[in-house]
């Protein structure tokens, strides 16, 4: 198999409309395995692993773009040019990217347990410090906990048993980067132009993707109904098959749109009406979370602040611009032009060894209030913590031992802090 194509499954008859299934992140296509005796009724359905999950190949992709391109690589082999999607979780961010790059190819879209934006990038991030340093045993044993709801956890131990080793079975690095990736999605400014049919389902007890996040995607997506599972969590195709189906048959029978092209992308199919009409436009509180800064700056601030915050987080430099006053402006900007936008970014190094750099010279020079965030910055940017304390014991040779002494102080704070699985 090729690294540029994914797993997959075929159920259903030759001949019959495609529809596609994504699955979550950390799980196979098994997690739809209860969808498919009813689906394939009417459709031909095609499951896929994610990279990294269940047997598709161990190559990272670091966006959803790349997983995107990949599936519609596996469906050029397979000679599918029009289909419908449902996807969830991360398969649903697939769906979304689908929908907006390739639109003469979606007929219609479900969207189950997803949204427009995952959390926030910080947490993406960590979460990915901690896989490297612990490997991916804390997220599988949570996962249950975060995936059902406790009712459902507490009466399906063989469900909730195969839900802990789909996790285990996932390459890390895949993992890893698939967080890099969530980090970085955010479409709520371009769901105006998803132009197909869209159903968003969400369990009511989801606390991943709760409600909140499915009535954002139903208020930015043109042609979009939402449909609420009461009593469910976030993987709600396995929690609840037989609503999951009943819905997904409604819709795909009702909001098919056959012919591509233009006409048909903007045409207005019947929706089902499974919940009250949303607004036609985000509310206040989305539409200025998209507000763009009163002051447009040159290119090499906008890639400097986009560096500056994927390596040392959104909480710090939130805090930073918070902060920030006409006496500081000018400081912060020449450091955010300079140090980010034009040396962070040079292709000459990458982040793992412009981090080593950094922690030696704030060695070298007793900066213990920035190691401590280049600390943080060099987990985020791929140093194990074992690699961290060899940085720390080489320059106790060349910077001095008592540098090094307070040096580990500050690391070992931060590495467990940062490294410390959640629960």
């Amino acid at each position: 198999m090729s690294e540029k194509t994914l797993q997959h499954r075929i159920d259903g008859p030759d001949g019959a409309p495609v529809l596609v299934l994504g699955a979550a992140l950390g799980t196979t296509w098994h997690m739809w395995d209860r969808q498919i005796p009813e689906l394939t009724r009417q459709w031909r359905v095609i499951r896929f692993d994610l990279p990294g999950h269940g047997g598709s190949p161990a190559h990272a992709a670091t966006s959803i773009a790349e997983v995107a391109d990949r599936l519609v690589a596996t469906l050029d082999v397979l000679g599918v040019e029009r289909f419908g999607y449902a996807g969830c979780d991360l398969g649903g961010a697939v769906g979304i990217q689908l929908a907006l790059t390739r639109p003469q190819r979606v007929t219609s879209l479900a969207l189950v347990s997803s949204s427009p934006r995952y959390g926030t990038a910080d947490a993406w991030r960590q979460r990915g410090v901690v896989i490297r340093t612990n490997g991916l045993e804390p997220i599988a044993r949570t996962a249950p906990e975060h995936w059902f709801t406790p009712g459902f956890a507490g009466g399906q131990a063989a469900i909730v048993e195969w839900a802990v080793q789909m996790v285990r079975t996932t390459d890390p690095g895949c993992y890893i980067a698939a967080c890099e990736a969530l980090a970085a999605y955010d479409v709520r400014s371009s769901l105006g132009r998803v132009g197909v049919p869209t159903l968003v389902v969400v369990g009511a007890e989801d606390q991943v993707t709760p409600t909140t996040e499915a009535r954002t995607l139903v208020a930015g997506i043109p042609d979009a109904s939402l449909a609420l599972i009461p009593g469910t969590s976030h993987l709600a195709p396995v929690e609840q098959p037989a609503a999951v189906s009943e819905l997904l048959i409604r819709h795909f029978s009702t909001a098919w749109q056959d012919k591509p092209g233009p006409a048909a992308i903007s045409a207005a199919a019947p929706k089902p009406q499974l919940a009250p009409p949303m607004p036609t436009h985000a509310p206040p509180a989305i539409e200025s979370g998209l507000a763009q800064p009163a002051q447009v700056r040159g290119g090499m601030y906008e890639q400097g602040i986009k560096v500056r915050r994927e390596v040392l987080g959104d909480a710090h430099v939130d805090q930073v611009e918070a902060t920030t006053d006409d006496f500081s402006a000018d400081f912060h900007d020449f450091i955010t032009r300079y140090a980010w936008g034009e040396t962070w970014t040079r292709p000459g190094l990458d982040r793992r060894t412009r981090s080593v750099i950094t922690l030696t010279a704030l060695v070298a020079r007793g900066h213990r209030e920035e190691l401590a965030l280049h600390t943080r910055a060099a987990l985020r940017n791929g140093l194990t913590p074992a690699e961290i304390k060899e940085i720390l014991l080489h320059t106790a040779v060349y910077c001095g031992v008592p540098a090094a002494n307070s040096a580990f102080a500050v690391a070992q704070k931060v590495i467990q802090e940062e490294t410390t699985p959640e629960g």
